[in-house]
This record gives structure tokens, C-alpha cells and sequence, in this order.
């Protein structure tokens, strides 16, 4: 596979690209993480979700310890092409490593921030 694709991307100085991992079918955003050069080759190459996590400093492939893997169906980047949007089948229905299906369980009601999103199951059994 070519990658001539990935020089039109608008990576920051850092060498990232934000991403955002969308539901293919019902369109909820599950999480925002980050990619680098390689990470967006590997998910391309893969048709998985890849993303360079930043704490460790290393490639992540998403689900490497939960299972909870993203088939991706589609890539696309937004008008600027500095923002990557990658159309997923979340396997096992897990995206945060909260639980949570999604990432964006925080809702703001009136002053505090409430967590609106049940835990489907406890990180201390996904994480061993």
C-alpha cells in the first residue's frame, strides 16, 4: 500500500494528528485520542484502530489489553485535513477504559459535571 496519502495530512509540531473514533452505524462519538505518521499507516494497513499514546510514548493498538478492539470501516479527515475521523464497529461495546461505551460520559448540568453513562463492566475486570 502506497502513503503518499498520509503527506496531506497537517500533522502538528509534535508530529500528531487528533482523532476521533465515531460509531459507524449510529454516529456517536466514542473517544478522541491521538495518532502519529505510523499509527494512521498501521490502521489503514490493519483495519484497526491504532493511536500513540502519548503518556507511553508508544503505539497503542486499541483493545491490546481489554479486547475491546475498532474494526474500522472508514478514515476520513475533516475540510483542513488536520483532523482524523475514523468510522468504527466497536467490538464488545467497551470504547473508555472507564467501562463506559463511550469516552464522553461527562455532562454538564447547571454548574458540576455529572456522569450520565452506566459502566457496562468494571475496568478492574477488563484491566488484569
Amino acid at each position: 500500500m502506497t502513503t503518499k496519502w498520509l503527506n496531506e495530512v497537517k500533522w502538528d509540531e509534535r508530529g500528531l494528528v487528533p482523532a476521533i473514533a465515531q460509531d459507524a452505524k449510529t454516529g456517536e462519538v466514542l473517544m478522541f485520542a491521538w495518532m502519529n505518521r505510523e499509527a494512521l499507516a498501521k490502521t489503514a494497513e490493519l483495519g484497526h484502530a491504532v493511536y500513540w499514546s502519548r503518556s507511553r510514548r508508544k503505539l497503542w493498538h486499541k483493545g491490546e489489553e481489554s479486547g475491546h478492539t475498532q474494526q474500522v470501516i472508514e478514515i476520513r479527515t475533516d475540510c483542513d485535513s488536520d483532523v482524523v475521523l475514523l468510522k468504527i464497529e466497536q467490538v464488545g461495546g467497551i470504547a473508555c477504559h472507564t467501562g463506559r461505551r463511550s469516552c464522553f460520559f461527562h455532562k454538564l448540568e447547571k454548574d458540576c459535571w455529572q456522569d450520565v453513562e452506566p459502566v457496562l463492566k468494571d475496568p478492574k475486570e477488563i484491566y488484569k
